[in-house]
């Protein structure tokens, strides 16, 4: 479980295919501190298990699944990507409830900054729809956000300028995909409340 409070932007530093999917190196510093093997981050929106550490950075396997629900399948040596680790039953919830379960990617279709922050318009899913709501919760590429406004078609979100800074949103441009995982109590009561 994650808060969407975004920690740090590491690189990826390389990236091989394997048989069960792709092994992706991260170069990161302040994600280090407290990361060991076999603990979860969250890297881009994904929740990956750390298989092997060093002073520079960790190593994640992605399987197909994650690669076809994420921007993941993508990546290229040099991408930036928004990490957090796992919270703590002592962790601040700045953010909400996040789980690194990707349901999809969507794109940004309009850009409007703001001073140093930014409007962020976003094609809205028809799958996902029923699950945004205004002034709801969304994640964005592992960022918890507030939607800002909603459409039949898009939503929008309000970057404050700090966001913009420390996260990767900050330098999407339209046209950019991102990882998009919608608020998983919504989904919990839409199941109570759908019959089967």
């Amino acid at each position: 479980m994650f808060t969407g409070i975004v920690e740090e932007i590491g690189t990826l530093r390389h990236v091989a295919p394997t048989a069960s999917g792709a092994r992706l190196e991260i170069a990161c510093r302040r994600v280090l501190e407290r990361l060991a093997i076999d603990d979860s981050v969250n890297v881009a929106g994904a929740c990956l298990t750390v298989v092997q550490r060093d002073d520079r950075g960790f190593v994640v396997d992605v399987v197909p699944e994650t690669l076809a629900r994420t921007t993941l399948a993508g990546a290229t040596r040099g991408t930036k990507l928004n990490l957090e680790r796992a919270a703590t039953p002592t962790t601040a919830l700045g953010g909400h409830l996040v789980q690194g379960h990707v349901d999809g990617t969507t794109k940004l279709v309009a850009r409007k900054d703001e001073g140093e922050g930014a409007r962020l318009r976003f094609a809205l899913p028809s799958a996902h729809a029923r699950y945004v709501v205004v002034k709801g919760f969304i994640t964005l590429d592992g960022v918890s956000l507030t939607i800002a406004a909603l459409g039949k078609t898009y939503f929008e979100v309000a970057l404050i300028p700090h966001t913009a800074s420390r996260t990767t949103l900050g330098a999407l441009r339209p046209g950019d995909a991102v990882n998009l995982e919608t608020d998983v109590i919504a989904k919990y009561v839409q199941r109570i409340l759908v019959k089967p």
